[in-house]
C-alpha cells in the first residue's frame, strides 16, 4: 500500500515530468528558429533577461548571437532584430511578412484584439488605419487649423510657466497637460481647463501605466502573463488604469453621439460614429462601439505619451547642455524674434533647432524595444524557418544608436543630424517611431507638436536648474517598453 505521502509525491513527479516533456517537445519544436541562449522549461530566458533591465539584456545578447537571435518569454518564442539593415528589412524591406502586431499582454488583457493599435487581425487593422488616416487628416494631421490649436496650447502653456513666477517646478505635468488637450481636440472636438480634474485623472492613468508596463514589474508581467495576473504587485494597477481609460473614453463617446451633428463632424469620434451608422447593417463591418472606444484610447493614449515624454527629456538635455540652449535661443531671436508665434513653415529656416529636436527623439530612444510584430505567415528569414504568428523585437534602440549611421551614437549631439554647411541632414536611420505600414498614425502631428511647443517654451523663457549642468543625469529612470527620464526640477525665467 502506498501511503497519501507516496502518492502525492508520485503525482507531483509524473506531473513534473509531463509538463518538461511538453515543455522539451514545444522548444524543440522550434528548432529552425534563429539561435539564442538555451531556456529553460516553463521559465523561458528568464534567467539571462529577468535582471530589471530587458533592453539592456537583449542588446547584450546580441553581443554574442548576432543581429538576429531568439528568446523564450516563459514558453513564446520571441525574434529580436537589431541594427538598421535587419530593421529595415522588418519594417520596410520585407514588411507584409511581419506586418501583424505582436503580443502586450499588458494592454492586450484590456484591448483583446480590438481598435487599431493592438490588433493583430489583418482586415481590422486595414479598415481602421485607412479610415483614422483620413480622420485624423480632417481633424489633425496636415490642417492648419491644428497648427492654430498647437499655437494656441503653447501660449496656453507659457501662461501656465509664467504663473509659476520663477520658482522651481517639475514640468513634466505641464507638457503632459498640453499634449492631452491637442489629442483631446482631435478625439473629441474640444479642450480642458488645464485645472480640470478629469483631464488630470487621464494623465495620471496614461503616465502611470506606460511606466509600470516599462518597469521590473511589467517586464516579468511580459514573460508570465498567465501566473503573474493571480499575483499582488504594481503590475495590476496597469490593468485598474487601463479600464479606467476605457471607461472614460467610453463615456466621452457617447456624449459625442447625443450631440452629433451628422453634417458637421468635429472630431474623430463623430467621424467614427457617422461612420458606424452607415454601416450598421452589415454584421461583419469593424465599425462598432468596441473598435471605436479601442481605437480612440490608443492613438490618445500614443499621442499623450509620445509628445510629453519627448518634450519632458528635452528641456532637461537643454538644461544638460548650455552652449546647445544658446544657440537655439540665437537661431529663434533671428528667424521668429518674439513678438510672434512660431509657425511650422519656419523649421525650414532653423536648422539647428530642427537638428536638436531630431537629436532629442534619437537620443531618447522612447520605445527602445520598438512594438512587437508578428509574422503573418510561415516565412523564411535569413536561413531560418519562422511559423506565422511568431513574436518579432525590432529593437528600435540599436537603429538610433547604430554607429554605423550616427557618427555620435551614445552622446547628446545636434551634429548626429547636421551636414558641413550646418543644414539638417537627412538620415533613414531615423525612426524614433518605427517605419513603414504600420509606423506611428500621428507621427507628422507629434513633429509638429514638438517643434512649435518647444520653440514657444524657449522663445519666452531661459531655463535654469537648480544643479549645475554637470551634475543633472539624463540616463533613464525606467527603461522597458519606454524610456522615462528622473524627475528633476527647473526655473522658468522670462526673456
Amino acid at each position: 500500500m502506498f501511503s497519501s505521502e507516496d502518492v502525492t509525491l508520485l503525482l507531483t513527479a509524473a506531473l513534473s515530468c509531463l509538463v518538461l516533456y511538453i515543455s522539451l517537445r514545444h522548444f524543440w519544436g522550434k528548432r529552425n528558429l534563429p539561435p539564442g541562449p538555451t531556456p529553460l522549461p516553463i521559465l523561458g530566458n528568464f534567467l539571462q533577461l529577468g535582471k530589471g533591465d530587458l533592453v539592456k539584456s537583449l542588446l547584450k545578447l546580441s553581443e554574442k548571437y548576432g543581429e538576429v537571435f531568439t528568446i523564450y518569454l516563459g514558453s513564446r518564442p520571441v525574434i529580436v532584430v537589431t541594427g538598421y539593415k535587419a530593421v529595415r528589412e522588418v519594417y520596410v524591406d520585407r514588411g507584409e511578412d511581419f506586418l501583424a502586431r505582436g503580443d502586450i499582454p499588458s494592454f492586450d488583457f484590456h484591448y483583446k484584439n480590438y481598435g487599431i493599435a493592438f490588433t493583430s487581425h489583418m482586415g481590422r487593422w486595414r479598415e481602421l488605419r485607412r479610415f483614422s488616416l483620413s480622420a485624423m487628416r480632417d481633424f489633425g494631421m496636415g490642417k492648419r487649423n491644428t497648427e492654430d490649436q498647437i499655437q494656441e496650447e503653447a501660449e496656453c502653456l507659457v501662461e501656465e510657466f509664467k504663473k509659476t513666477k520663477e520658482s522651481l517646478v517639475e514640468p513634466r505635468h505641464y507638457l503632459s497637460k498640453a499634449a492631452c488637450n491637442i489629442i483631446f481636440s482631435i478625439m473629441f472636438g474640444h479642450r480642458q481647463d488645464y485645472e480640470d480634474a478629469e483631464l488630470l485623472n487621464v494623465i495620471s492613468w496614461v503616465n502611470t501605466a506606460f511606466a509600470i508596463v516599462s518597469s521590473g514589474w511589467g517586464q516579468v508581467y511580459e514573460m508570465f502573463p498567465s501566473v503573474m495576473q493571480f499575483i499582488p504587485g504594481r503590475h495590476q494597477k496597469i490593468f485598474e488604469y487601463v479600464k479606467n481609460l476605457l471607461q472614460f473614453v467610453e463615456e466621452r463617446a457617447k456624449m459625442n453621439k447625443k450631440a452629433l451633428d451628422v453634417n458637421n463632424p468635429q472630431s474623430y469620434v463623430d467621424a467614427f460614429l457617422i461612420k458606424m451608422e452607415k454601416e450598421r447593417t452589415d454584421p461583419k463591418s469593424e465599425f462598432h462601439f468596441t473598435n471605436l472606444v479601442n481605437s480612440t484610447l490608443q492613438i490618445f493614449f500614443a499621442g499623450v505619451e509620445t509628445t510629453s515624454t519627448t518634450l519632458n527629456y528635452a528641456l532637461l538635455l537643454l538644461m544638460k547642455y548650455p552652449d546647445v540652449l544658446a544657440k537655439v535661443h540665437k537661431e529663434i531671436d533671428k528667424v521668429i524674434g518674439r513678438d510672434r508665434s512660431p509657425k511650422i513653415q519656419d523649421r525650414n529656416q532653423m536648422p539647428f533647432t530642427d537638428a536638436v529636436i531630431h537629436e532629442t527623439q534619437r537620443f531618447v530612444d522612447l520605445l527602445p524595444m520598438g512594438v512587437p510584430r508578428k509574422t503573418t505567415k510561415d516565412i523564411t528569414y535569413r536561413g531560418y524557418s519562422i511559423p506565422k504568428n511568431t513574436n518579432v523585437l525590432p529593437m528600435l534602440t540599436s537603429v538610433l544608436k547604430d554607429p554605423s549611421c550616427f557618427p555620435y551614437p551614445d552622446e547628446f549631439n545636434p551634429k548626429n543630424f547636421l551636414d558641413e554647411n550646418g543644414e539638417l541632414k537627412k538620415n533613414e536611420a531615423f525612426i524614433p517611431l518605427a517605419a513603414g505600414k504600420r509606423n506611428c498614425l500621428g507621427e507628422s502631428l507629434a513633429r509638429m507638436e514638438l517643434f512649435i511647443i518647444l520653440v514657444t517654451i524657449l522663445q519666452n523663457f531661459n531655463l535654469k536648474s537648480p544643479v549645475p549642468p554637470e551634475d543633472l543625469d539624463i540616463t533613464p529612470d525606467i527603461t522597458g517598453l519606454g524610456n522615462f527620464p528622473k524627475l528633476y526640477q527647473v526655473s522658468f525665467i522670462p526673456r
